[in-house]
């Protein structure tokens, strides 16, 4: 589990936990109270007050704030300024507690600021760490990924090697949701070795390892992703986090339901719930239910999905998120209909649907409308299922461009942290060399004072300059091929860049012709200028430079595509090379046809056409075969 998720979903459990056993603790806050009552010393009423604050946090959290005006308040009077730090970061922390993470990032901020002009850096580590967590939590995770590097630096500094692979877990984690999955396993093992080398017993690395595991689980590399969560597991039991057990045994069924292994997917998806009834852990039951429904719908086993999504619906305390409760009211109606029992099936698809719009969650709302169009499909209301289908599909399309820019903008934050880093390790190696440098010349000079030693000397001298020579020319071969690689680096983005920019302005000039030509039909003064419009347009549309741009870029970085093709097939024409590189960018058929400005049928013939040329049969893949040259 990512370390965000586990700081959101531990708020939950916490909460549950603590108000649970709340009554066990009074005497401990009562005993509290009463030493914060007689204590003269401001410094301890501080420490007694942050005790109180920690004890309420996550139970009833205005009350904590309570403790934190205090703090503030006697801070104030008696001028003490380490308390007034104290209680702006407890600020920062309160609102982060409560998901508003803009307050958070507003305090923590004012938090640094503060232990700057006192010279105090006792929290700054963990000031930047939650200023990253809030950045990465709006989406910015350029500078997410810069703060936890800094914090990552201190705590390095300062010895504290466990909140030091925790930092570079979280950078990990912040790779990965930018989709840059060799990067983030990249860090997930820089700080899986920072781990390796101290005695830790704590959950940090078991939600590394668990980190490492889910990525995997997304690369599809399934065999490896239940091995790391197995290592989680055996962590959590050992420190007998019951939580996270729960937590890793449900990961774990999801690997084997993507695997297909249905059944051995329920049985784990029954161990972490039967460890979640047993402790009381209300989110971990309702996750276990709802992938329990799931995977009985895939079984088509329509009764037992019916009853695990309507448990998942009904968990007290689970304080189910309003996406999932469309995904479950969704999948509960489709399930319905699969009984044909259609009343409650459209019953429940309505509420799905109702609250998707009304909460305005696309990716669930998309969900919503196709089940809801399947099930009317089946009832053989067909006008009703076209609405919904087609609306689900103008959904899908606008994610889809929604993604594309992400990923275009994210490849610039990649370079950009990329060409950093290189920079900086460039930076050390000259750093080194001239140390190197330094120590050259302090010999030289001891060997000019050694007159007896002259000859052993220098010749010592001669073996070490040449193999000084030998470092040098490697570091220089290293930094030239770092170069190479951020200028490969820059070309990828520049090629998505320019996919993204012959599809979107195709795609644009497309719809606006079509909308010309739906004026035909006006007053007789537009047809001058309708004409003179369409003409612009199409000498603009996807001109040859636009292609040349394109196709230089794509040769540099799939190695001279096209001549591979030339070579191979003498006859290949270039329109038959320009369809073959959109294949191999993974283009759909409906963004080529937009790009090339034809219909997709044309764009379907054309691919069987090139297959037939190149000499496939039916069995294969024509663009799994173009991505193998």
């Amino acid at each position: 589990m990512s370390p965000i998720k586990r700081q959101v979903f531990a708020t939950l459990m916490i909460f549950v936990v603590c108000m649970q056993g709340f009554s066990q603790k009074q005497k401990r806050v009562d005993s509290l109270w009463s030493l914060y009552q007689r204590e003269t010393k401001i410094d301890e009423k501080i420490h007694l007050l942050d005790d109180l604050y920690g004890l309420y946090i996550y139970a009833i959290p205005d009350r904590a704030k309570t403790y934190i005006d205090e703090i503030l308040n006697i801070s104030k009077k008696e001028n003490y300024p380490q308390g007034v730090l104290r209680g702006e970061f407890l600020l920062g922390h309160y609102y982060m507690t409560l998901g508003e993470m803009e307050k958070a990032a507003t305090f923590f901020t004012k938090t640094l600021e503060l232990s700057r002009a006192q010279k105090d850096y006792t929290l700054l580590p963990t000031i930047l760490k939650n200023l990253s967590i809030c950045a990465s939590h709006s989406g910015n995770y350029p500078e997410a990924i810069r703060l936890m590097d800094s914090s990552a630096s201190l705590e390095y500094e300062r010895g504290d090697f466990m909140r030091y692979g925790s930092a570079q877990n979280f950078i990990g984690d912040f790779f990965s949701d930018m989709g840059n999955y060799p990067k983030a396993m990249e860090w997930y093992q820089k700080a899986l070795q920072t781990m390796d080398t101290i005695d830790i017993k704590t959950y940090h690395k078991a939600d590394l390892l668990s980190n490492i595991g889910n990525l995997l689980y997304a690369q599809e590399n399934y065999i490896e992703a239940i091995k790391y969560l197995e290592l989680a597991m055996e962590v959590y039991i050992k420190t007998d986090d019951n939580l996270y057990q729960s937590e890793t045994l449900i990961e774990i069924g999801n690997v084997l339901s993507a695997q297909k292994k249905y059944k051995q997917a329920v049985d784990y998806y029954n161990q972490g719930l039967a460890i979640a009834i047993k402790y009381s852990f209300p989110k971990a039951q309702e996750f276990a239910y709802g992938n329990l429904g799931h995977a009985y719908g895939l079984m088509q086993e329509h009764a037992r999905a019916i009853g695990s999504f309507t448990k998942a619906l009904q968990i007290e305390g689970a304080e189910t998120s309003e996406m999932n409760r469309v995904n479950y009211l969704s999948q509960l109606g489709y399930s319905y209909a699969m009984t044909n029992n259609f009343e409650k099936a459209f019953s429940y698809l309505d509420s799905a649907v109702a609250l998707g719009d009304s909460i305005n969650v696309a990716n669930e709302l998309q969900n919503a409308l196709r089940y809801r169009g399947l099930v009317y499909e089946k009832k053989g209301a067909f006008k009703n299922a076209v609405q919904d289908l087609k609306r689900s599909q103008s959904i899908k399309d606008s994610l889809f461009s929604i993604k594309k820019a992400k990923q275009i903008s994210e490849l610039q934050t990649i370079y950009e942290t990329e060409q950093r880093e290189a920079e900086i390790a460039v930076q050390k190696e000259e750093i080194n060399t001239l140390n190197e440098k330094a120590k050259v010349d302090t010999l030289t000079k001891s060997l000019y004072a050694g007159g007896f030693f002259t000859f052993v000397a220098v010749s010592g001298l001669l073996f070490f300059g040449f193999r000084q020579r030998i470092k040098r020319n490697r570091m220089a071969r290293e930094k030239q091929e770092a170069i190479y690689r951020q200028e490969i680096e820059h070309k990828k983005k520049e090629l998505a860049s320019q996919t993204l920019h012959l599809v979107q302005k195709n795609t644009f000039i497309q719809e606006l012709m079509e909308n010309l030509e739906s004026i035909k039909n006006s007053p007789e003064k537009f047809k001058m200028e309708f004409r003179r419009i369409v003409m612009l347009l199409k000498k603009e549309n996807a001109s040859d430079k636009d292609w040349e741009v394109f196709k230089t870029y794509f040769a540099d970085v799939h190695n001279d595509f096209d001549q591979k093709l030339k070579t191979l097939y003498a006859d290949i024409s270039e329109k038959e090379i320009r369809l073959a590189a959109f294949l191999r960018m993974n283009l759909t058929t409906k963004e080529i046809a937009a790009t090339l400005n034809v219909l997709p049928d044309s764009i379907l013939k054309s691919k069987y056409r090139l297959k037939k040329k190149l000499g496939l049969d039916k069995g294969t893949d024509l663009t799994t075969f173009l991505n193998s040259l």
